[in-house]
């Protein structure tokens, strides 16, 4: 469809205006601009600060191609506000956001984690970063984001076997079921990690958390045979297939099967 000659000068008009405006209320009007080309040339203004880049990131709407203007502009270089935004908006292209990461705060790369919108990858390559500087973490710090970090955050944190960082892991609203049932599958995973699952007023009553525990060598005996009566007996008998299991276990849970089909008959 052709375009009005008449809107189409109103609309160069208005880029021109935003590619020149240098007053903070011109600008501040032209940071509600809905049009492509208008926000094109704003993006490259030379007299946009630090507050009107971040006003502008603040706009999930922004195309990518304003975006990648803004990741160019003067004063977002070195800026780590505006930096942050950048990783955090959700049209940002990879080869900006990506490189922003390695120089992000601990708890800011957590935000860009937990930002819906922001393309899985950079949110994986975000709790990559955490990973691997989990070791020279601080201990305080580490409980916070076994606490609110990411449910994969608080999986590899359980695994430390720290009392208190896996006591607030298990609290993660952010873990999951699966989390659990792949840490319980490690042959690395401590025993304090277990036991504490086994107990915990959430995770012990999951079913498939349940048959994890019967699994593993490191449940309490005492556990295990609290867990058996709500497990149905095609699931116990799976289990006594697995040779992992002291042999005193599998004999144990076979009689309770056998116990269990002969009240049926």
């Amino acid at each position: 469809m052709a375009i009005d000659p008449a809107f189409r000068e109103r609309l160069q008009a208005r880029a021109d205006q935003a590619a020149t405006a240098s007053s903070p209320e011109s600008i501040e009007a032209l940071l509600r601009e809905t049009a492509k080309p208008v926000l094109l040339a704003l993006a490259q203004n030379a007299h946009l600060q630090e507050r009107d880049l971040l006003r502008l990131l603040e706009r999930k709407d922004l195309a990518t191609e304003v975006v990648s203007e803004l990741a160019n502009h003067r004063n977002a270089l070195g800026n780590y506000n505006v930096q942050l935004a950048l990783a955090r908006h959700p049209r940002t292209p990879r080869m900006v956001s990506l490189p922003v990461l390695k120089f992000l705060y601990l708890f800011d790369l957590l935000r860009v984690a937990q930002t819906p919108g922001v393309p899985s990858d950079v949110r994986s390559a975000a709790e990559e970063t955490i990973l691997k500087k989990l070791a020279g973490i601080p201990r305080g710090d580490q409980i916070s984001l076994a606490r609110r970090g990411t449910g994969r955050l608080a999986a590899s944190l359980l695994m430390g076997g720290d009392p208190d960082i896996v006591c607030a892991a298990l609290d993660n609203p952010y873990l999951t079921e699966a989390h659990l049932v792949k840490a319980l599958a490690n042959e690395d995973v401590p025993p304090l990690v277990v036991n504490l699952i086994s107990e915990h007023r959430r995770w012990s009553h999951c079913y498939a958390l349940r048959l994890a525990l019967i699994r593993s060598p490191h449940t309490p005996f005492a556990r295990v045979l609290g867990f058996l009566p709500e497990i149905a007996v095609p699931d116990l008998r799976d289990i006594c297939l697995d040779r992992r299991l002291p042999v005193h276990l599998r004999n144990y849970v076979q009689s309770h099967c056998q116990s269990r089909s002969a009240k049926r008959q």
